[in-house]
């Protein structure tokens, strides 16, 4: 008994002192050298709604993708039908998703049907319907197709949000699918709201393009457009009165060079007026592709555009190798930075809308800490002093237990870096009732055996022994509950259940072991005559 009386202790100590180790840097914030060596740096982290922040809902416009991708499968469509001598005319993409063509030859229909089995497998022919000389055809993604490139797209915008989130310094962030087409954001601790949702909003979709210097800006501008030409704007501004302008280009439709190309991008300091710019490096296909793009297009101009901007239209003054580039546009030093951020994270696969936002202020969250706490410690104090008055010296003891289920709770947080919410908390009050609900059935079943007359060490024995199948049904019971919490629960409900499910098997632990240790500690070795309890 003494021996397993001591592994029992050893093993008491050794989660006590674990619990320390990981709490420490919570509750000290200057610890001594050399020991802030050996210790670890997190501390508890606070959800958004205990520290403040931003709560974000986006829907990725996955239909937009898909018109996206469609748009540039129908250019690539033209080339290949010209090269296979597909005879057509008037192939342009309709509004509804959808490629419409005229083939001026019937035979050519099987011609298409080969090229889009061989080249493009994700089309497929809709409808076709017969014109008095040409047969009307109209191409659409397969159903199974477009909804995998739904999917795909999704994940895609997912990961570039958290590339991007990552690279702005935020700690802790909660990047999270909620659906088919949408994902919740929550940023705790940020500074700059308005900063951030810029930063994941942004498409960031850069390319590369011609200036159409052939033709006349001021006709297009009328309305007479040239084929395969579009009108994009440049934003400018005045150096000395600092208004800004637009100033509108005349742009060939095809990109020459996409940001799919970047290897890096970085701020840069201009060395004649100290601007910010962003200096931008391909990889070693895009280096290719842009010395040869810049060899092909002597004393052009060469835009480059991002999400639809021109922001800068220098003239190719001779071929550039090494694959570098760079932006320019006014930026401020956070703008460039920010630019920097969404271009090395790559663009998002489609447009981004904020269905839902929410902004959490610091003091919010400090009102918030203070009054969670306050709930905790009233609570606590409560179930204390009634354990203490109904239950005596034993009470002390399930009131000691219950102190090191809280403190036990909060260093398993630390430990594996959970988050800490309002609602989690709640779960942390919660369990304090559950806590000494468990040593409130082990102290009623010794009080019965004691009034057999059975020895204290009998009856404590016996009343453990009987009470632990009932402690653990409930137990158990309670955290299959909460696990299908987290299953199906949202974030402030997850943040609830996993603070449960902590508080459960820390009380599984101080009720049963921890208080069993003290009880048979004093009975082995203070020969007691009378239990109080």
């Amino acid at each position: 008994m003494i021996q397993s009386l001591k592994i029992r202790v050893a093993i008491f100590l050794t989660v006590a002192l674990g619990t320390l180790y990981f709490l420490l840097p919570t509750f000290v914030s200057n610890i001594p050298a050399p020991w802030d060596k050996y210790l670890p740096k997190d501390k508890i982290h606070l959800g958004l709604d205990l520290q403040g922040g931003s709560h974000l809902v986006l829907e990725i416009d996955t239909a937009k993708a898909l018109e996206t991708m469609l748009e540039r499968m129908s250019a690539e469509l033209k080339e290949t039908l010209m090269d296979n001598k597909v005879r057509f005319r008037n192939l342009e993409k309709t509004a509804d998703t959808a490629i419409v063509l005229e083939l001026t030859e019937a035979a050519d229909k099987s011609v298409l049907e080969n090229v889009l089995r061989d080249h493009y497998p994700d089309l497929e022919i809709a409808s076709t319907s017969p014109r008095q000389d040409s047969q009307l055809v109209t191409l659409k993604f397969n159903e199974r197709r477009a909804h995998e490139l739904k999917k795909l797209t999704m994940e895609h915008s997912l990961e570039t949000i958290r590339n991007r989130v990552d690279q702005f310094g935020i700690t802790e962030p909660e990047i999270v699918p909620q659906g088919e087409d949408r994902i919740l954001i929550q940023l705790p601790g940020i500074k700059d709201p308005e900063r951030a949702k810029n930063l994941i909003g942004k498409t960031a979709l850069l390319e590369f393009k011609l200036v159409d210097d052939e033709n006349s800006l001021e006709e297009a501008l009328r309305g007479n457009i040239p084929d395969g030409d579009i009108i994009a704007y440049g934003l400018r501004a005045d150096r000395t009165t600092g208004e800004r302008g637009s100033t509108p280009y005349l742009l060939k439709n095809k990109a020459l060079l996409t940001g799919a190309s970047l290897e890096t991008a970085k701020v840069q300091i201009s060395d004649r007026f100290g601007e910010p710019s962003v200096s931008l490096k391909f990889n070693s296909q895009g280096a290719a592709d842009f010395e040869r793009i810049t060899g092909e297009n002597v004393r052009k101009r060469l835009a480059i555009v991002l999400d639809g901007v021109v922001h800068s239209a220098p003239v190719i003054q001779e071929r550039i190798a090494g694959g570098h580039a760079q932006i320019t546009g006014n930026f401020t030093l956070d703008e460039a930075r920010d630019l920097a951020i969404v271009l090395r994270a790559g663009a998002l696969p489609a447009p981004v809308n904020i269905l839902e936002e929410r902004t959490v202020g610091p003091s919010l969250g400090s009102d918030s800490i203070r009054q969670g706490i306050m709930a905790t410690i009233i609570g606590s104090v409560f179930v204390i002093l009634f354990m203490i008055l109904y239950y005596r010296l034993s009470g002390a003891v399930a009131d000691l237990a219950l102190i090191l289920n809280i403190f036990l709770v909060l260093g398993i947080l630390a430990a594996f870096r959970a988050t800490l919410t309002l609602p989690g908390i709640a779960g942390l009050l919660l369990t304090v009732g559950v806590a000494v609900d468990a040593n409130i059935l082990i102290f009623e079943r010794i009080r019965e055996e004691l009034r057999t007359g059975k020895t204290i060490r009998l009856a404590v024995e016996t009343g453990y022994s009987r009470a632990f199948l009932t402690i653990i049904d409930t137990h158990v019971t309670g955290i299959v509950a909460a696990a299908f919490l987290i299953m199906f629960g949202t974030g402030p409900i997850k943040g609830f259940a996993v603070t449960t499910i902590i508080g459960l098997l820390a009380s599984l632990f101080t009720a049963i072991f921890v208080t069993r240790i003290i009880f048979d500690y004093v009975i082995w070795n203070f020969n007691i005559k009378k239990l109080s309890i």
